[in-house]
Protein backbone atom coordinates (compact mmCIF):
# COMPACT_ATOMS: atom_id res chain seq x y z
CA UNK A 1 0.00 0.00 0.00
CA UNK A 2 2.56 2.71 1.08
CA UNK A 3 2.44 5.76 -0.97
CA UNK A 4 -1.06 5.20 -2.26
CA UNK A 5 -2.70 5.24 0.23
CA UNK A 6 -1.05 7.54 2.08
CA UNK A 7 -2.40 10.11 -0.60
CA UNK A 8 -5.79 8.59 -0.76
CA UNK A 9 -5.96 9.44 2.93
CA UNK A 10 -4.58 12.98 2.46
CA UNK A 11 -6.84 13.71 -0.35
CA UNK A 12 -9.94 11.89 1.30
CA UNK A 13 -9.70 14.16 4.29
CA UNK A 14 -9.05 17.05 1.96
CA UNK A 15 -13.10 16.66 1.46
CA UNK A 16 -13.39 19.16 4.19
CA UNK A 17 -11.24 22.09 2.60
CA UNK A 18 -13.58 21.39 -0.52
CA UNK A 19 -16.59 21.98 2.22
CA UNK A 20 -14.63 25.04 2.83
CA UNK A 21 -13.96 26.41 -1.16
CA UNK A 22 -17.33 25.61 -1.23
CA UNK A 23 -19.06 27.35 1.42
CA UNK A 24 -17.27 30.19 0.66
CA UNK A 25 -18.30 30.62 -2.68
CA UNK A 26 -21.87 29.72 -2.85
CA UNK A 27 -23.18 32.30 -0.94
CA UNK A 28 -21.96 35.42 -3.12
CA UNK A 29 -24.23 33.46 -5.61
CA UNK A 30 -27.27 32.08 -3.31
CA UNK A 31 -27.38 35.79 -2.11
CA UNK A 32 -28.16 37.47 -5.55
CA UNK A 33 -30.95 34.78 -6.20
CA UNK A 34 -34.43 36.61 -7.01
CA UNK A 35 -36.13 33.69 -4.93
CA UNK A 36 -33.73 34.23 -2.32
CA UNK A 37 -34.12 37.78 -1.94
CA UNK A 38 -37.89 37.88 -2.22
CA UNK A 39 -38.30 34.81 0.39
CA UNK A 40 -36.40 37.49 3.37
CA UNK A 41 -38.26 40.18 2.05
CA UNK A 42 -35.08 41.86 0.89
CA UNK A 43 -34.48 44.47 -1.42
CA UNK A 44 -32.44 44.33 -4.44
CA UNK A 45 -30.02 46.32 -3.07
CA UNK A 46 -29.03 43.84 0.17
CA UNK A 47 -26.21 45.49 1.54
CA UNK A 48 -26.34 44.72 4.90
CA UNK A 49 -28.16 41.30 3.95
CA UNK A 50 -24.30 40.53 2.21
CA UNK A 51 -21.82 42.36 5.38
CA UNK A 52 -24.21 40.21 7.94
CA UNK A 53 -24.02 36.73 6.21
CA UNK A 54 -20.28 37.23 5.50
CA UNK A 55 -19.29 38.40 9.08
CA UNK A 56 -21.21 35.76 11.36
CA UNK A 57 -19.51 33.48 8.71
CA UNK A 58 -16.03 33.76 9.07
CA UNK A 59 -17.18 35.19 12.79
CA UNK A 60 -17.92 31.42 13.24
CA UNK A 61 -14.71 30.43 11.39
CA UNK A 62 -12.38 32.06 14.11
CA UNK A 63 -13.89 30.27 17.01
CA UNK A 64 -14.07 26.66 15.25
CA UNK A 65 -10.11 27.11 14.50
CA UNK A 66 -9.54 28.08 18.20
CA UNK A 67 -11.66 25.47 19.25
CA UNK A 68 -10.07 22.73 17.39
CA UNK A 69 -7.18 23.27 18.99
CA UNK A 70 -8.35 21.89 22.19
CA UNK A 71 -10.36 19.10 20.00
CA UNK A 72 -7.31 18.17 18.26
CA UNK A 73 -5.03 17.32 21.71
CA UNK A 74 -8.11 15.95 23.60
CA UNK A 75 -9.71 13.17 20.99
CA UNK A 76 -7.37 13.53 18.02
CA UNK A 77 -7.26 14.84 14.30
CA UNK A 78 -9.91 12.08 13.27
CA UNK A 79 -12.24 12.39 15.91
CA UNK A 80 -12.33 16.80 15.47
CA UNK A 81 -12.90 16.43 11.83
CA UNK A 82 -15.72 13.83 12.61
CA UNK A 83 -17.26 16.76 14.85
CA UNK A 84 -16.57 19.59 12.35
CA UNK A 85 -19.00 17.68 10.06
CA UNK A 86 -21.75 16.90 12.79
CA UNK A 87 -21.47 20.60 12.58
CA UNK A 88 -21.44 21.29 8.94
CA UNK A 89 -24.26 18.94 8.63
CA UNK A 90 -26.15 20.96 11.43
CA UNK A 91 -25.30 24.64 9.95
CA UNK A 92 -26.23 23.37 6.62
CA UNK A 93 -29.27 22.05 7.18
CA UNK A 94 -30.67 25.27 8.95
CA UNK A 95 -29.19 27.79 5.76
CA UNK A 96 -30.86 25.21 3.52
CA UNK A 97 -33.93 24.76 5.88
CA UNK A 98 -34.67 28.54 6.54
CA UNK A 99 -37.63 29.99 6.94
CA UNK A 100 -36.43 33.83 8.52
CA UNK A 101 -33.34 35.63 8.58
CA UNK A 102 -32.41 34.93 11.75
CA UNK A 103 -32.25 30.74 11.42
CA UNK A 104 -29.97 31.52 8.01
CA UNK A 105 -28.15 33.46 9.97
CA UNK A 106 -27.59 31.16 12.88
CA UNK A 107 -26.86 28.63 10.23
CA UNK A 108 -24.25 30.48 8.99
CA UNK A 109 -22.51 30.38 12.49
CA UNK A 110 -22.40 27.12 13.09
CA UNK A 111 -21.57 26.04 9.21
CA UNK A 112 -18.46 28.82 9.95
CA UNK A 113 -17.68 26.92 13.32
CA UNK A 114 -17.29 23.70 11.32
CA UNK A 115 -15.31 25.49 8.66
CA UNK A 116 -12.95 26.62 11.09
CA UNK A 117 -12.58 23.26 12.70
CA UNK A 118 -11.46 21.66 9.49
CA UNK A 119 -9.51 24.50 7.88
CA UNK A 120 -6.80 24.12 10.75
CA UNK A 121 -7.75 19.76 11.56
CA UNK A 122 -7.63 19.05 7.54
CA UNK A 123 -3.79 20.05 6.84
CA UNK A 124 -2.67 19.26 10.60
CA UNK A 125 -3.82 15.76 9.67
CA UNK A 126 -2.15 15.56 6.44
CA UNK A 127 1.08 17.27 7.95
CA UNK A 128 1.32 14.29 10.31
CA UNK A 129 0.62 11.20 8.14
CA UNK A 130 2.81 12.69 4.82
CA UNK A 131 6.48 11.36 4.66
CA UNK A 132 8.91 14.72 4.40
CA UNK A 133 9.89 13.97 0.41
CA UNK A 134 6.15 14.72 -0.54
CA UNK A 135 4.52 16.76 2.84
CA UNK A 136 4.36 19.80 0.75
CA UNK A 137 1.99 17.70 -2.01
CA UNK A 138 -0.05 16.23 0.30
CA UNK A 139 -0.84 19.51 2.54
CA UNK A 140 -1.27 21.21 -0.48
CA UNK A 141 -3.77 18.85 -1.35
CA UNK A 142 -6.31 21.18 1.34
CA UNK A 143 -5.03 24.27 -0.86
CA UNK A 144 -6.47 22.31 -3.84
CA UNK A 145 -9.63 21.27 -2.84
CA UNK A 146 -10.31 24.52 -1.70
CA UNK A 147 -10.04 25.76 -5.37
CA UNK A 148 -12.26 22.98 -6.32
CA UNK A 149 -14.74 23.27 -3.87
CA UNK A 150 -14.83 27.46 -5.42
CA UNK A 151 -15.44 26.17 -9.01
CA UNK A 152 -18.54 23.69 -7.84
CA UNK A 153 -19.98 26.76 -6.29
CA UNK A 154 -19.81 28.73 -9.34
CA UNK A 155 -21.29 26.29 -11.69
CA UNK A 156 -23.75 25.26 -9.08
CA UNK A 157 -24.65 28.77 -8.60
CA UNK A 158 -24.85 29.46 -12.41
CA UNK A 159 -27.18 26.01 -12.69
CA UNK A 160 -29.56 27.29 -9.89
CA UNK A 161 -30.25 30.45 -10.97
CA UNK A 162 -32.50 29.04 -13.88
CA UNK A 163 -34.83 27.48 -11.42
CA UNK A 164 -37.93 29.10 -10.80
CA UNK A 165 -39.00 28.59 -6.88
CA UNK A 166 -37.10 28.24 -3.31
CA UNK A 167 -35.36 25.45 -4.63
CA UNK A 168 -33.27 28.00 -6.33
CA UNK A 169 -31.23 28.40 -3.09
CA UNK A 170 -32.16 26.03 -1.16
CA UNK A 171 -30.51 23.35 -3.49
CA UNK A 172 -27.31 25.35 -3.75
CA UNK A 173 -27.30 25.31 -0.23
CA UNK A 174 -28.20 21.83 0.55
CA UNK A 175 -25.64 20.40 -1.56
CA UNK A 176 -23.03 21.32 1.08
CA UNK A 177 -24.76 18.13 2.95
CA UNK A 178 -23.17 15.56 0.69
CA UNK A 179 -19.36 15.83 1.22
CA UNK A 180 -20.49 16.57 4.86
CA UNK A 181 -21.79 13.13 5.38
CA UNK A 182 -19.18 11.63 2.96
CA UNK A 183 -16.47 12.87 5.31
CA UNK A 184 -18.11 11.85 8.59
CA UNK A 185 -18.40 8.34 7.41
CA UNK A 186 -15.84 8.04 5.45
CA UNK A 187 -12.72 9.17 7.66
CA UNK A 188 -13.76 6.47 10.21
CA UNK A 189 -12.25 3.87 7.91
CA UNK A 190 -8.84 6.05 7.84
CA UNK A 191 -6.24 5.63 10.41
CA UNK A 192 -5.69 8.35 13.17
CA UNK A 193 -2.04 10.50 12.98
CA UNK A 194 0.25 8.03 14.51
CA UNK A 195 1.98 11.05 16.25
CA UNK A 196 -0.92 11.57 17.92
CA UNK A 197 -1.56 8.05 18.93
CA UNK A 198 2.07 7.96 20.32
CA UNK A 199 0.84 10.99 22.57
CA UNK A 200 -1.49 8.75 23.76
CA UNK A 201 0.65 6.03 24.94
CA UNK A 202 -1.07 4.03 22.35
CA UNK A 203 2.15 2.56 20.73
CA UNK A 204 1.89 -0.21 18.98
CA UNK A 205 -1.18 1.26 17.19
CA UNK A 206 1.63 4.05 15.80
CA UNK A 207 3.91 1.25 15.09
CA UNK A 208 1.09 -0.46 12.55
CA UNK A 209 0.21 3.02 11.12
CA UNK A 210 3.61 3.97 10.23
CA UNK A 211 3.92 0.94 8.62
CA UNK A 212 1.09 1.01 6.23
CA UNK A 213 1.48 4.06 5.32
CA UNK A 214 5.55 4.48 4.90
CA UNK A 215 6.57 1.13 4.05
CA UNK A 216 8.14 0.84 0.58
CA UNK A 217 6.46 -2.65 0.04
CA UNK A 218 4.99 -5.73 2.18
CA UNK A 219 8.42 -6.84 2.79
CA UNK A 220 10.32 -3.39 2.84
CA UNK A 221 10.00 -1.53 6.17
CA UNK A 222 13.02 -0.52 6.94
CA UNK A 223 11.88 3.73 5.96
CA UNK A 224 8.99 3.26 7.67
CA UNK A 225 11.02 1.65 10.90
CA UNK A 226 13.35 4.16 10.96
CA UNK A 227 10.72 6.81 10.89
CA UNK A 228 8.81 5.46 13.49
CA UNK A 229 12.08 5.10 15.94
CA UNK A 230 12.28 9.20 15.39
CA UNK A 231 9.11 10.31 15.94
CA UNK A 232 8.71 7.79 18.61
CA UNK A 233 11.66 9.19 20.57
CA UNK A 234 11.36 12.64 19.97
CA UNK A 235 7.55 12.73 21.12
CA UNK A 236 8.14 10.68 24.07
CA UNK A 237 11.28 13.28 25.17
CA UNK A 238 8.72 16.53 24.62
CA UNK A 239 6.82 14.72 26.99
CA UNK A 240 8.62 14.72 29.37
CA UNK A 241 9.86 18.25 28.92
CA UNK A 242 7.02 20.18 27.89
CA UNK A 243 3.05 21.20 28.93
CA UNK A 244 0.52 22.08 27.07
CA UNK A 245 -0.36 25.51 27.41
CA UNK A 246 -1.01 28.36 24.86
CA UNK A 247 2.25 29.63 26.83
CA UNK A 248 4.32 26.79 25.34
CA UNK A 249 3.89 28.95 21.99
CA UNK A 250 6.42 32.01 23.25
CA UNK A 251 8.13 29.53 26.06
CA UNK A 252 11.64 29.82 24.23
CA UNK A 253 13.34 31.69 21.42
CA UNK A 254 12.98 28.74 19.42
CA UNK A 255 9.20 28.82 19.77
CA UNK A 256 8.47 32.23 19.65
CA UNK A 257 10.34 31.92 16.28
CA UNK A 258 8.07 29.22 15.34
CA UNK A 259 5.24 31.00 16.31
CA UNK A 260 6.32 33.83 14.30
CA UNK A 261 6.48 31.39 11.31
CA UNK A 262 3.46 29.59 11.73
CA UNK A 263 1.36 32.67 12.57
CA UNK A 264 3.05 34.87 9.76
CA UNK A 265 2.57 33.18 6.70
CA UNK A 266 -1.30 32.79 7.86
CA UNK A 267 -1.22 36.57 8.41
CA UNK A 268 0.85 37.41 5.14
CA UNK A 269 -1.49 34.72 3.19
CA UNK A 270 -4.55 37.65 3.71
CA UNK A 271 -2.34 40.74 2.79
CA UNK A 272 -2.08 39.16 -0.31
CA UNK A 273 -5.62 40.58 -1.13
CA UNK A 274 -6.52 37.28 -2.02
CA UNK A 275 -9.79 36.93 -0.37
CA UNK A 276 -10.70 40.61 -1.39
CA UNK A 277 -10.82 39.26 -5.07
CA UNK A 278 -12.93 35.88 -4.00
CA UNK A 279 -15.17 37.90 -1.86
CA UNK A 280 -15.66 41.32 -3.67
CA UNK A 281 -14.32 40.05 -7.18
CA UNK A 282 -17.36 41.27 -9.27
CA UNK A 283 -17.27 44.72 -7.47
CA UNK A 284 -13.40 45.04 -8.55
CA UNK A 285 -14.03 44.25 -12.01
CA UNK A 286 -16.99 46.98 -12.04
CA UNK A 287 -14.03 49.11 -11.05
CA UNK A 288 -12.46 48.37 -13.83
CA UNK A 289 -15.46 49.59 -16.30
CA UNK A 290 -16.86 46.18 -17.08
CA UNK A 291 -20.80 45.38 -17.52
CA UNK A 292 -23.16 42.89 -15.77
CA UNK A 293 -22.72 40.25 -17.50
CA UNK A 294 -19.30 40.67 -18.81
CA UNK A 295 -18.82 40.49 -14.75
CA UNK A 296 -20.07 36.97 -14.65
CA UNK A 297 -18.40 35.73 -17.10
CA UNK A 298 -14.71 37.03 -16.23
CA UNK A 299 -15.68 35.68 -12.29
CA UNK A 300 -16.55 32.26 -13.91
CA UNK A 301 -13.44 32.19 -15.56
CA UNK A 302 -10.94 33.39 -12.81
CA UNK A 303 -12.55 30.52 -10.33
CA UNK A 304 -10.51 27.59 -12.44
CA UNK A 305 -6.83 29.38 -12.99
CA UNK A 306 -5.90 29.26 -9.34
CA UNK A 307 -6.71 25.31 -8.69
CA UNK A 308 -5.33 25.11 -12.07
CA UNK A 309 -2.23 26.50 -11.09
CA UNK A 310 -2.20 25.34 -7.66
CA UNK A 311 -2.37 21.40 -9.02
CA UNK A 312 0.70 21.76 -10.97
CA UNK A 313 2.62 23.72 -8.31
CA UNK A 314 2.23 21.17 -5.37
CA UNK A 315 2.47 18.05 -7.95
CA UNK A 316 5.74 19.28 -9.23
CA UNK A 317 7.43 22.29 -7.43
CA UNK A 318 6.97 22.74 -3.65
CA UNK A 319 8.74 20.08 -2.45
CA UNK A 320 11.44 20.31 -5.01
CA UNK A 321 12.08 23.98 -4.53
CA UNK A 322 10.90 24.41 -0.65
CA UNK A 323 8.59 26.83 1.33
CA UNK A 324 10.57 29.69 1.13
CA UNK A 325 11.57 30.86 -2.83
CA UNK A 326 7.78 30.16 -3.24
CA UNK A 327 6.51 32.87 -0.56
CA UNK A 328 9.51 34.87 -1.69
CA UNK A 329 8.17 35.06 -5.21
CA UNK A 330 4.69 35.87 -4.25
CA UNK A 331 4.94 38.81 -1.99
CA UNK A 332 7.36 40.40 -4.54
CA UNK A 333 5.13 39.67 -7.34
CA UNK A 334 1.62 40.93 -5.41
CA UNK A 335 3.78 44.54 -4.87
CA UNK A 336 3.62 44.52 -8.51
CA UNK A 337 0.23 43.50 -9.47
CA UNK A 338 -1.42 45.94 -6.84
CA UNK A 339 0.94 48.50 -8.45
CA UNK A 340 -0.29 48.38 -11.84
CA UNK A 341 -3.89 47.67 -10.78
CA UNK A 342 -4.01 50.87 -8.94
CA UNK A 343 -2.06 52.54 -11.47
CA UNK A 344 -4.90 51.32 -14.26
CA UNK A 345 -7.63 52.45 -11.59
CA UNK A 346 -6.22 56.03 -11.08
CA UNK A 347 -5.50 56.84 -14.56
CA UNK A 348 -8.52 55.36 -16.20
CA UNK A 349 -11.55 56.13 -13.83
CA UNK A 350 -14.69 53.86 -14.71
CA UNK A 351 -16.86 56.07 -14.70
CA UNK A 352 -15.00 58.28 -17.36
CA UNK A 353 -13.54 56.31 -19.34
CA UNK A 354 -14.26 52.88 -21.03
CA UNK A 355 -10.85 52.22 -22.19
CA UNK A 356 -10.81 48.78 -23.19
CA UNK A 357 -6.84 48.07 -23.02
CA UNK A 358 -7.00 49.25 -19.68
CA UNK A 359 -9.89 46.96 -18.49
CA UNK A 360 -8.01 43.85 -20.08
CA UNK A 361 -4.92 45.14 -18.52
CA UNK A 362 -6.56 45.19 -14.81
CA UNK A 363 -8.24 42.04 -15.64
CA UNK A 364 -4.86 40.29 -16.29
CA UNK A 365 -3.31 41.70 -12.96
CA UNK A 366 -6.27 40.36 -11.00
CA UNK A 367 -5.83 37.02 -12.40
CA UNK A 368 -2.41 37.04 -12.52
CA UNK A 369 -2.42 37.54 -8.61
CA UNK A 370 -4.31 34.44 -8.59
CA UNK A 371 -1.94 33.05 -10.35
CA UNK A 372 0.62 34.22 -8.29
CA UNK A 373 -1.03 33.08 -4.90
CA UNK A 374 -1.41 29.21 -6.14
CA UNK A 375 2.72 29.30 -6.77
CA UNK A 376 3.12 30.76 -3.29
CA UNK A 377 1.10 31.70 -0.85
CA UNK A 378 -2.08 29.05 -1.60
CA UNK A 379 0.00 25.97 -0.68
CA UNK A 380 2.71 27.17 1.28
CA UNK A 381 0.59 28.84 4.02
CA UNK A 382 -0.83 25.80 5.23
CA UNK A 383 1.99 23.42 5.12
CA UNK A 384 4.08 25.78 6.65
CA UNK A 385 1.73 26.77 9.85
CA UNK A 386 1.17 23.15 10.69
CA UNK A 387 4.69 21.33 10.03
CA UNK A 388 7.16 23.89 11.87
CA UNK A 389 5.74 22.93 15.34
CA UNK A 390 6.49 19.92 17.76
CA UNK A 391 3.90 17.43 19.08
CA UNK A 392 3.04 18.88 22.15
CA UNK A 393 2.15 21.85 20.64
CA UNK A 394 0.90 21.20 16.96
CA UNK A 395 -2.25 21.61 17.56
CA UNK A 396 -2.93 24.40 19.46
CA UNK A 397 0.00 26.41 17.52
CA UNK A 398 -1.95 25.24 14.21
CA UNK A 399 -4.73 26.52 15.91
CA UNK A 400 -3.43 29.97 16.45
CA UNK A 401 -2.36 30.78 13.21
CA UNK A 402 -5.49 29.15 11.93
CA UNK A 403 -7.63 32.01 13.63
CA UNK A 404 -5.45 34.55 12.77
CA UNK A 405 -5.81 33.76 8.90
CA UNK A 406 -9.51 34.10 9.98
CA UNK A 407 -9.21 37.28 12.19
CA UNK A 408 -7.70 39.42 9.02
CA UNK A 409 -10.24 37.19 7.02
CA UNK A 410 -12.70 38.77 9.00
CA UNK A 411 -11.32 42.53 8.90
CA UNK A 412 -10.50 42.80 5.31
CA UNK A 413 -13.81 41.56 4.47
CA UNK A 414 -15.95 44.09 6.45
CA UNK A 415 -13.55 46.44 5.35
CA UNK A 416 -13.04 46.23 1.49
CA UNK A 417 -16.37 47.06 0.14
CA UNK A 418 -16.66 50.34 2.22
CA UNK A 419 -12.98 51.05 1.09
CA UNK A 420 -13.32 50.56 -2.69
CA UNK A 421 -16.43 52.37 -2.87
CA UNK A 422 -14.35 55.57 -0.50
CA UNK A 423 -10.97 55.07 -1.43
CA UNK A 424 -11.36 53.26 -4.82
CA UNK A 425 -7.75 53.00 -5.97
CA UNK A 426 -5.65 53.81 -2.67
CA UNK A 427 -6.83 50.77 -1.04
CA UNK A 428 -4.91 48.67 -3.41
CA UNK A 429 -2.00 50.94 -2.14
CA UNK A 430 -2.13 49.33 1.44
CA UNK A 431 -1.64 45.86 0.00
CA UNK A 432 1.48 47.08 -1.82
CA UNK A 433 2.70 48.02 1.48
CA UNK A 434 1.40 44.83 3.40
CA UNK A 435 3.15 42.66 0.91
CA UNK A 436 6.18 44.69 0.84
CA UNK A 437 6.53 44.51 4.95
CA UNK A 438 5.81 40.75 4.43
CA UNK A 439 8.69 40.13 1.64
CA UNK A 440 11.42 41.94 4.20
CA UNK A 441 9.92 39.11 7.07
CA UNK A 442 10.16 36.53 5.14
CA UNK A 443 14.05 36.92 3.89
CA UNK A 444 14.80 37.66 7.06
CA UNK A 445 13.12 35.44 9.81
CA UNK A 446 11.65 32.60 7.65
CA UNK A 447 13.57 28.94 7.25
CA UNK A 448 13.98 26.57 4.87
CA UNK A 449 12.21 23.38 5.97
CA UNK A 450 12.11 21.54 2.74
CA UNK A 451 12.98 17.69 3.05
CA UNK A 452 13.01 17.82 7.02
CA UNK A 453 10.71 15.49 9.01
CA UNK A 454 8.77 17.07 11.75
CA UNK A 455 11.02 15.89 14.35
CA UNK A 456 14.70 17.30 12.94
CA UNK A 457 12.62 20.83 12.83
CA UNK A 458 14.13 21.03 16.12
CA UNK A 459 17.83 21.44 14.66
CA UNK A 460 16.19 23.76 12.35
CA UNK A 461 14.60 26.14 15.14
CA UNK A 462 17.69 25.18 17.09
CA UNK A 463 15.28 23.63 19.81
CA UNK A 464 17.72 23.13 23.16
CA UNK A 465 16.41 19.58 23.71
CA UNK A 466 18.34 16.34 23.70
CA UNK A 467 16.35 13.69 23.13
CA UNK A 468 18.80 10.99 23.28
CA UNK A 469 19.40 12.61 26.88
CA UNK A 470 15.78 13.10 28.11
CA UNK A 471 14.99 9.39 27.33
CA UNK A 472 17.49 8.22 29.69
CA UNK A 473 16.77 10.69 31.78
CA UNK A 474 13.24 9.31 32.49
CA UNK A 475 14.01 5.72 31.97
CA UNK A 476 12.09 5.03 28.48
CA UNK A 477 14.53 3.72 26.76
CA UNK A 478 12.89 1.38 24.68
CA UNK A 479 13.43 2.86 20.99
CA UNK A 480 16.63 4.96 21.91
CA UNK A 481 19.22 4.33 19.03
CA UNK A 482 22.76 2.38 20.40
CA UNK A 483 24.67 4.57 18.92
CA UNK A 484 23.64 8.50 19.58
CA UNK A 485 26.64 10.00 17.04
CA UNK A 486 25.65 7.56 14.50
CA UNK A 487 21.75 8.60 15.09
CA UNK A 488 22.79 12.02 14.50
CA UNK A 489 24.62 11.54 11.64
CA UNK A 490 21.98 9.58 10.18
CA UNK A 491 19.32 12.56 10.85
CA UNK A 492 21.83 15.11 9.19
CA UNK A 493 22.83 13.14 6.08
CA UNK A 494 19.92 10.70 5.52
CA UNK A 495 16.67 10.86 3.78
CA UNK A 496 14.77 7.92 3.77
CA UNK A 497 13.23 7.06 0.50
CA UNK A 498 9.36 6.13 0.49
CA UNK A 499 9.25 5.83 -2.95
Amino acid sequence: MGRFFNIFAAAFVSIGSFLFGYDSGIISSVITFEHFLEHFNQPNSNTNLIGAVVSTFTGGCFFGAAASGYLNDRVGRKRTTQIGCVFALWGCSMQAGANSIATLLIGRIVAGLAIGCLSMTVPLYNTEIAPPKIRGFMVGLAQQMVGIGFIAANWVGYGCQFIDSDAQWRIALGLQLVPAFMLLVGIQFLPFSPRWLIEQGRDDEAHAVVLRLHSKSGSDTSAAEKEYAEMHDAIKAELHVRSRHISDLWSSPAMIRRTFVAVGVQVFGQFTGINVINYFGPEMYQTLGLSKGKVLLVQGIYGAVGPITNFFFITLLLDRIGRKKPLLYGAASFVVTFSVLAAIVASFPPTATTNLSAQRAGIAMIFLTSINFSLSFGPVSWVLASEVFPTRTRSIGTSAATCANWAFNVLFSQVSPVAMVRVTWKFYVLFICLNAVSFVCIFLFFPETKGKSLEDMAEVFGDQVDTQEVLAKHGDTRLVHEADSDHKSDKLTEKADYA
